[in-house]
Parts: C-alpha cells; sequence; structure tokens
C-alpha cells in the first residue's frame, strides 16, 4: 500500500506526455463509434473507459493519461446514450440522433462490444472495462459474458433498465475479477448488486469521504479522488500480477 501511495503522487505530479488518437468504427447494427485512443505499448495491458449517462469519451480526459503512466493502453468510448462533458461532445450520440434513434442504456452494450472488438483486434489480448453509472452495470454484464472481457471495474453501478433485475440476473454467472466503488451514499446499493458475484477477485470499496456518482471520483477536482485512486490502483496492479501468473 506504500508502494501505491507513492506512486499516486509521483504519478499527479507528472505532465502527461502519452499520444492520444480519434478512431471511428461501426458498431454491430452499422452506426459508427468515436473513441479517443491512448496506446502504449503493445505488451502493456489494455482498459476500456466506458462514461456515464449525459457524458461523452471526454469523462476520461485526465484518467486516461494517468493510466497511461501507471502502464495501461486506454480507450475512451463514445457511447450512443450522453451527450457532452469537459467540452467534448458525444460523437456516437450525435450520430444516432442524426439517423433518427432514441437509444435507450441497453443498446449503448452493442457500442461497448464495439470497443472490446477493436481493441481486441489491435491488441490480441482480453482487456479490462471501466463503467461509470449505467455503463458500470452494462460492463458487469458484458465481463459476465465476453471471453474478451478479463476484468471489470465499476464506478456506482445500478439497475436502471427497463427490467429492474436486468443486471443483476445477468451476473450470477460472474466469475472475473470485479473492483467496484461509488459515493458512500450508494454503497449499499451497490453491495446488493453484487451479492451474488462469486469471483476469487471481489473488491468493493466504499470511500471515508462522501464520494461522487460515477467515474468522477477519479478528478482531480473530486474531494477525496486520492483514496478512490490507491483503491482503484491496488486492484490494477493485482490485475498485473495475476495476468503475469
Amino acid at each position: 500500500m506504500k508502494k501505491i501511495l507513492i506512486l499516486i503522487a509521483f504519478l499527479f505530479s507528472m505532465q502527461p506526455l502519452s499520444a492520444q488518437l480519434k478512431v471511428l468504427f461501426p458498431a454491430g447494427d452499422g452506426l459508427d463509434v468515436t473513441a479517443d485512443w491512448y496506446p502504449v505499448s503493445s505488451n502493456l495491458p489494455v482498459i476500456l473507459l466506458c462514461h456515464q449517462d449525459k457524458s461523452s469519451r471526454g469523462e476520461y480526459i485526465e484518467t486516461a493519461l494517468r493510466l497511461n503512466k501507471f502502464g495501461f493502453n486506454c480507450m475512451a468510448v463514445d457511447q450512443r446514450v450522453g451527450e457532452s462533458v469537459n467540452n467534448i461532445p458525444n460523437e456516437t450520440a450525435a450520430e444516432a440522433k442524426s439517423k433518427h434513434q432514441n437509444p435507450k442504456f441497453e443498446d449503448a452494450e452493442k457500442d461497448i462490444i464495439a470497443a472490446i472488438d477493436f481493441l481486441y483486434l489491435k491488441y490480441k489480448k482480453p482487456i479490462i472495462i471501466v463503467g461509470s453509472s449505467y455503463s458500470a452495470s452494462l460492463a458487469l454484464k458484458i465481463a459476465a459474458e465476453n471471453n474478451r472481457v478479463m476484468a471489470a471495474a465499476v464506478f456506482s453501478p445500478e439497475e436502471v433498465f427497463t427490467d429492474k433485475n436486468y443486471i443483476g440476473n445477468s451476473i450470477k454467472t460472474l466469475m472475473k475479477p470485479v473492483f467496484a466503488t461509488s459515493s458512500k451514499a450508494e454503497a449499499n446499493t451497490v453491495t446488493e448488486l453484487l451479492k451474488d458475484v462469486n469471483s476469487r477477485l471481489k473488491i468493493q470499496y466504499i470511500p471515508t469521504s462522501l464520494g461522487e456518482h460515477g467515474s468522477k471520483v477519479l478528478w482531480p477536482s473530486t474531494p477525496g479522488n486520492q483514496e478512490y485512486w490507491i483503491a482503484f490502483m491496488s486492484y490494477l496492479d493485482k490485475l498485473k500480477k495475476m495476468s503475469n501468473q
């Protein structure tokens, strides 16, 4: 834990150096999906970053660069359910609107799966999926069902779908590593959602601070963000060690 703390302090003092590439690829139904790709090295693990409602790939501008410094390739995807954040408009949502679509949360799964396939084609290895709010819930479902996903890290997952047991029923077979966190007020909801998950590595981090909803807990502007980073990076370090065994 002391090593993680020192590394956190070091990373937050560094200037980002990684390249950011805007990419486009089709979802299963043909919709063009936009993403920002932050490659580091083909030898390093890969993380897919999925945003919350009314948001975009801009949710991860700072987070992706920090993860690059910790030794992870990243891609932040625009899902078709979202709007704009950090002055980055959601281009996949705009594309869906231009085609007169009115997507539900469930429909964004197509975009996430397309992003997984893009990364798997590039790196030839299973990826770590990170979700925020509704996409955290979808990340759990996809992790349970998709062999191209090795682990999940989810921020404020919840049942927000038409079927109120949509995620709970989907993740009863989830055996892959899971890290889950949320605001302090949301912790009981997360515990209940994950009660049937029997992964050999299942971590729920409950903050000492009030926290925030979704992956915004990792933003430098969020009070208490450093404690979330320590917990998150400790989990990622465990995944690295597991993959090297």
